[in-house]
């Protein structure tokens, strides 16, 4: 969601990433070239991706779990993830959710309508999920730790929340167990693998552009 500076503010000031807003971005934007200049996607990683995850993510996580008595606030930390993951995967995508109601238009080449399909696509292809993740077990967390506590503040079909393990395990998949700071140690793997591919894949610039245009609408 958009912050604002002030109601009263025009919408091109809204806040999209940290204190950089859509104006911001609009006239950064034209300074992008997919191909391009690897300074400035270092700087649109660093400027807007990188600021908008920590900003509302990830330091906020890091709170959580640095004052955290393990008394449940694993439960908030795995609901902020999987919140992510989505974000995550349609950002690679270069794609934008919308809700698609009876008579509305088809969705378009860029947008998505179920959230299952992006929440799956990231565990089963991303690294390092890629490597703990199976489709049966993948289907089972997005059901029982995903849709669970963002729906009904819940785990269900057996999962539960851990802190961590000495193996560096995501999740144990015989017992059903999710170490949120092994997945937090995930993410943050998965975001410098992020910011590498990005300084010089075509098809990650051109879906960067499309994502941050989509949050400026």
């Amino acid at each position: 969601m958009k912050t604002s500076k002030s109601a009263t503010r025009p919408p091109g000031d809204v806040f999209i990433a940290c204190r950089r807003t859509i104006d911001d971005w609009r006239a950064f934007q034209a300074t992008l070239v997919p191909g391009g200049d690897a300074a400035l996607w270092e700087r649109a990683f660093k400027d807007y991706f990188q600021a908008r995850l920590f900003s509302r993510y990830l330091d906020p996580l890091r709170v959580l779990q640095k004052n955290g008595a393990k008394r449940g606030e694993g439960f908030s930390i795995v609901a902020i993830q999987c919140s992510l993951i989505e974000f995550l995967e349609s950002t690679i995508q270069g794609k934008s959710y919308r809700l698609l109601r009876k008579g509305a238009p088809r969705l378009g080449q860029y947008e998505y309508s179920n959230s299952s399909d992006m929440f799956l696509t990231f565990l089963l292809n991303r690294t390092p999920f890629n490597g703990e993740f199976t489709p049966v077990t993948a289907r089972d967390f997005y059901e029982g730790v995903r849709c669970g506590l963002l729906h009904e503040a819940r785990t269900k079909n057996g999962w539960t929340v851990l802190a961590k393990n000495k193996t560096g395990q995501i999740i144990d998949k015989k017992l059903k167990i999710v170490y949120r700071d092994n997945f937090q140690s995930a993410l943050l793997a998965f975001v410098r693998w992020y910011e590498g591919r990005l300084m010089s894949d075509i098809g990650l610039q051109e879906a960067f552009i499309r994502k941050f245009d989509s949050l400026c609408l």
